[in-house]
C-alpha cells in the first residue's frame, strides 16, 4: 500500500470512530473494554513488578528517584524554610483546633486516617456540643460547597474492628441525592480485598497508617491522632466517667469510652453501644501529640494525599464515575505522573485541578511566614502508593540520633528495632543509631541520655497469661530483645564496646489513677428504678449520637438496622425511670463527691485525702481504679533543636517502607531562645524546647489540670489564630535544662515512687517482680474476686489508700525490664512463626 493510501485509510477510520462516538455500539465497546480490564488481574500474581515494568512507568520511577536523591533523607519532599508550626499535646487541644479549622474551610478538605469515627465529638462535654460532632461539621462544610476527600484504611474485619464500611456509608449518607452538598463528600477505602478484581494486588497484613488533614491548601494537621473513638483526652487523663448529677455530663459517650486492655472495640458501627460499664471500670487514658502546619510543607502533605488518591483511583476505582482524578498545581503536564495521574484511552471520572483557586493566593505563598525549617518524610511503596520503596522516616531517625550531642527523647507506641543484620525478622536500624550515639558519648566522657517512653503493654485486650495474648507477648518480647535481652540488643551492643548502657538509656511507662463516682445514692437509684447505669449511658449516647446519619447504605440516612424503634423507645423509657428516682435518693441536691479525681496528680490539684466522699470510706475503696496511660504519639525531640512527629511507630511496620504507609514531619526552629544545657548557656529551638518542657511538666505533674471548655485556650486553636502558650512560670524554668541533676532527680524519684505505689495498691502489671508465670500467679492471682484495675487488697485501711494516692505525682513509672525475663514470652507455634513474625514487628 502506498504511503498516501495509508494516510487516507487512517483518516477514514478516525472519521468512523468519531461518528460512532455516542452511539450504543461505541458505548458497548467501551463497556466491554472496562469489563475485560476489571475482571482478573490474575497475571499480576506472577508479575509483582507490573506497576514498574512498562517504559512510561520506568521513566516515572527514574524521575521520582532523582528527586529523592536530591533531597535530605532521600525524601520525596525538599527541606522548606519559613513554616509556622504549632504543637498539640493530647486530644482535647488537637480536636478543638481541628474543629475550628474545619469550620473555616472554603474549598477543599483532605483527610487521611487509619480509622475515622463519624460520631466523634471534637468538643466536650458532648451533650452541650452536639453541633461539633465530626460528621455534623463535615456536613455543614459540604452543604456550603466545600469538596471533601477522605481516604481510610480498609481493614481485614477478622483482625481489626474499625469498620471502614460504616465510615464510608455514614459520611456519604450525610448529603443524600437532592439535598444540599450531595456529591461533595467522597470516601475511598484501600487496599482492596476483592479477589476477582485485584487478585495480584491484595494486601492483608499491612495498613494505611497516616493521620493528617489538609484544609484549602492553607494549613495541615499531622501527627499521631486519628479522628476516631478513644483518642480524646486531656493532660490529667481521667479514667472515670460516672456522673450522679446527671448523665448529660458524660465526657466519653458510647464507644468513645474504651479500655483496650479489658475489652477491644466491638461493632463500632453500633456507635452508641458500650459493653464496658462505666460504673465498674475505668477507661484507658490516651497520650498523643500532633502538629498544625502553615507554609510550604502544606504543599508536600497535599502532594502525598493526591498521589494516594490517584493511586487508589487507579487501583480500585478506575472505572467508577463517582471518583475523579485529581491534578495538582506544580505537578502538571509531563510531571503529572509524579502524583499518579493517568490518561487512559477511555477515562471514567473527571480530571479536577487542585487547589481550586490559585496556589499563589495562599498566605504562606506570599513569602516567608514562620521560622521553622521543616521537611515531610514518609514510608511508602508499591502496594500503598504505587511507587518504589521510600523509607525516609527511618533515614531521618537514624541520622538525627547519630548526630545527637546531649539527649534523645522518644515517645512512641512501640519500640522494635535492630542493631544489625543478626536480629531477623527485624530490619530497621534505629537501634544501631542509638548504639552508635551512646558509644560515642561514652568514649568521649560526655553526659548523654536516651529517654524512651512507651506503653507498658501494647493496647490489645486480654490477660497476658492467656494463650490468646500470645501475639501481645510476642510484641513485648521483640521490644525486650531490642532493648536489653540477648547479645544483639542495644544494651549488650553498647556494653560490648566498653560503655555502660545504664548511664545513657532510660525507659519509662506512664500510668494514671482515678475514682469512679459510683455513690451510694446512685446505687440506690439503680435499685429503685430497676435500671443499670450502663443502660442509662447507652440511652444518653442514643440521644446525642443518633441524629439522621447512621445507615448501611450511602443513600438511606436514618437509623438503618443499627437501632430499632422498639430498642430506642426502651432506652428512652429506661432513662426516664432512672431519672424519676433522682429526688427519692437525694440526688436533686448538688453532688459533693467529684466525678473524677485525676486532677490530684497534677499541679495544685490538691490531695485525695482532702476530697469528699458521700459515704463510708471503706465503700470508696471499691471505686479506686488505675490503668496504664497509653502512649500513642510518634515523637522524637533531640537536643531541644529538632523534632520528628507523625504517624510512624518505631518498628518495621512503620519504618521499612514496604509495610504500613506513614507520614511524618521533621522540624527545626530557627528562632533560637536563651536556654540552659547541662548547666551551660545554650541556644535552643523555640518549637522543640517549648514542646519538650510542656511534655515533661505534664509527666511530672507540674501542670494544672485542664478545664473541659477549651474556647479560651490558645493551645486549642489552629496555627493561624495564635501561637502556642508555653505556660511560663517557675515550673517552666525548672525543666528548662533537660540535663540538670535537679530535673533528673525529680524525674527518676517520681517514677520510682509512683511505680512502688501502683504496685502496692493495685498490683499493676507488668512488674519487675514477675519473672516467671508462677511469679505472675503469686503477684496477681487469677480469680473473679476483684475487677481489673481495682485495688488488690480490700482489707487495706481506707486512710492508708488515700495517703498512698496523695504521694503519686504526675504519671511517670519505670518500665519493668525484668518482666518475664526467666520465661518464654512467645513460644513458636500457630500464632508466632516465620509467617506471622513480620506482622508483630
Amino acid at each position: 500500500m502506498a504511503p498516501g493510501e495509508d494516510k487516507e485509510e487512517s483518516r477514514m477510520f478516525a472519521g468512523l470512530r468519531d461518528r460512532l462516538k455516542g452511539t450504543n455500539l461505541y458505548d458497548a465497546k467501551v463497556a466491554a473494554i472496562h469489563v475485560k480490564n476489571k475482571v482478573g488481574k490474575f497475571g499480576n500474581l506472577i508479575n509483582p513488578n507490573h506497576r514498574h515494568d512498562e517504559e512510561h512507568e520506568k521513566i516515572t520511577d527514574e524521575k521520582r528517584t532523582r528527586i529523592a536523591e536530591s533531597h535530605r533523607f532521600a525524601s520525596f519532599a525538599p527541606e522548606r524554610d519559613g513554616n509556622t508550626i504549632k504543637w498539640y499535646v493530647d486530644g482535647q487541644d488537637y480536636f478543638y483546633a481541628v474543629s475550628v479549622a474545619l469550620e473555616k474551610a472554603k474549598e477543599t478538605i483532605y483527610i487521611e486516617d487509619w480509622w475515622l469515627s463519624p460520631e466523634l465529638f471534637l468538643r466536650r462535654p458532648p451533650f452541650y456540643n452536639q453541633e461539633w460532632r465530626l460528621d455534623q461539621v463535615l456536613k455543614r462544610r459540604a452543604e456550603a460547597g466545600v469538596k471533601i476527600y477522605i481516604i481510610v484504611y480498609k481493614e481485614v474485619a477478622a483482625a481489626v474492628s474499625c469498620n471502614s464500611a460504616h465510615t464510608k456509608h455514614a459520611l456519604h449518607a450525610l448529603c443524600p441525592e437532592g439535598s444540599p452538598g450531595y456529591g461533595n463528600i467522597t470516601v475511598l477505602r484501600h487496599p482492596d480485598h476483592n479477589v476477582f478484581e485485584n487478585a495480584g494486588d491484595m494486601t492483608f497484613y499491612w495498613a494505611h497508617h497516616e493521620k493528617f488533614i489538609v484544609i484549602d491548601y492553607e494549613m495541615a494537621f499531622i501527627g499521631g491522632l486519628d479522628l476516631c473513638f478513644g483518642r480524646w483526652d486531656n493532660r490529667q487523663h481521667p479514667l472515670a466517667d460516672v456522673h450522679p448529677a446527671g448523665v448529660q455530663n458524660e465526657i466519653f459517650p458510647g464507644q468513645d469510652f474504651n479500655n483496650n486492655r479489658i475489652m477491644d472495640f466491638k461493632t463500632v458501627e453500633d456507635w452508641k453501644s458500650n459493653e464496658l460499664s462505666k460504673a465498674d471500670y475505668g477507661r484507658m487514658p490516651w497520650h498523643d501529640t500532633a502538629m498544625c502546619v502553615i507554609g510550604d510543607c502544606v504543599y508536600d502533605i497535599a502532594e502525598h494525599f493526591v498521589l494516594r488518591w490517584n493511586f487508589v483511583k487507579r487501583d480500585k476505582y478506575k472505572r467508577s464515575e463517582k471518583v475523579d482524578w485529581l491534578t495538582m498545581t506544580g505537578r502538571e503536564g509531563e510531571n503529572e505522573d509524579l502524583v499518579a495521574v493517568q490518561r487512559p484511552k477511555h477515562p471514567v471520572g473527571e480530571y479536577i485541578h487542585h487547589p481550586l483557586s490559585p496556589l499563589e493566593n495562599r498566605s504562606w505563598a506570599q513569602g516567608q511566614q514562620g521560622t521553622v525549617h521543616a521537611q515531610v518524610v514518609r514510608s511508602s511503596c508499591d502496594w500503598s502508593s504505587g511507587i518504589l520503596t521510600e523509607h525516609s522516616i527511618q533515614n531521618a531517625y537514624c541520622e538525627i540520633i547519630r548526630n545527637a550531642v546531649h539527649f534523645v527523647y522518644i515517645e512512641n507506641q512501640f519500640f522494635i528495632t535492630a542493631t544489625g543484620e543478626e536480629q531477623s525478622p527485624i530490619h530497621n536500624t534505629i537501634g544501631r543509631a542509638i548504639v552508635d550515639a551512646c558509644v560515642k558519648a561514652g568514649k568521649e566522657g560526655r553526659k548523654f541520655r536516651v529517654i524512651i517512653l512507651i506503653p507498658a503493654v501494647p493496647g490489645f485486650a486480654g490477660d497476658l497469661r492467656d494463650d490468646a495474648a500470645m501475639g501481645t507477648r510476642a510484641i513485648m518480647d521483640y521490644q525486650y530483645k531490642s532493648i536489653h535481652r540477648g547479645p544483639n540488643s542495644i544494651f549488650e551492643q553498647i556494653k560490648s564496646q566498653g560503655v555502660d548502657p545504664k548511664q545513657h538509656i532510660f525507659i519509662f511507662n506512664l500510668r494514671s489513677y482515678d475514682r469512679l463516682n459510683k455513690t451510694p445514692a446512685m446505687v440506690e437509684q439503680e435499685e429503685k428504678s430497676g435500671v443499670k447505669y450502663q443502660d442509662v449511658q447507652r440511652a444518653e449516647a442514643e440521644e446525642i449520637m443518633s441524629e439522621g446519619v447512621h445507615s448501611t447504605t450511602d443513600q438511606q440516612p436514618g437509623l438503618g438496622d443499627e437501632t430499632t424503634k422498639d430498642e430506642q423507645e426502651r432506652l428512652i423509657e429506661a432513662k426516664r425511670k432512672f431519672e424519676a428516682q433522682r429526688g427519692a435518693v437525694g440526688l436533686d441536691e448538688a453532688t459533693t463527691s467529684a466525678d473524677s479525681i485525676a486532677h490530684t496528680a497534677m499541679l495544685n490539684g490538691g490531695t485525695v485525702s482532702e476530697l469528699r466522699w458521700d459515704d463510708d470510706l471503706d465503700k470508696e475503696k471499691e471505686n479506686f481504679v488505675q490503668e496504664e496511660l497509653y502512649i500513642h504519639g510518634k515523637l522524637m525531640i533531640v537536643d531541644d533543636r529538632i523534632v520528628i512527629c507523625g504517624s510512624s511507630n518505631i518498628n518495621d511496620r512503620s519504618q521499612t517502607g514496604i509495610h504500613d504507609s506513614e507520614l511524618s514531619i521533621v522540624m527545626e526552629d530557627y528562632n533560637l531562645i536563651d536556654s540552659v544545657m547541662d548547666g551551660q548557656p545554650f541556644k535552643a529551638g523555640h518549637h522543640a524546647a517549648t514542646l519538650r518542657r510542656l511534655l515533661w511538666r505534664e509527666h511530672l505533674g507540674l501542670l494544672p489540670a485542664q478545664p473541659l471548655d477549651a474556647s479560651n485556650d490558645p493551645n486549642a486553636q489552629p496555627a493561624d489564630v495564635c501561637p502556642n502558650d508555653v505556660m511560663e512560670g517557675p515550673e517552666y524554668e525548672f525543666v528548662a535544662d533537660p540535663m540538670s541533676d535537679q530535673v533528673w532527680d525529680m524525674w527518676t524519684s517520681n517514677a520510682t515512687n509512683n511505680t512502688q505505689i501502683f504496685r502496692h495498691l493495685f498490683r499493676a502489671d507488668p512488674d519487675d517482680n514477675i519473672k516467671t508465670f508462677d511469679d505472675y500467679e503469686a503477684f496477681l492471682p487469677r480469680h473473679n474476686k476483684f475487677k481489673a484495675g481495682h485495688l488488690h487488697d480490700p482489707f487495706m485501711p481506707a486512710e492508708e489508700v488515700r495517703q498512698k494516692l496523695d504521694q503519686i505525682k504526675g504519671h511517670l513509672v519505670w518500665m519493668p525490664l525484668d518482666f518475664l525475663c526467666d520465661a518464654p514470652m512467645a513460644e513458636k507455634g500457630l500464632q508466632v512463626n516465620a509467617y506471622t513474625e513480620s506482622i508483630y514487628t
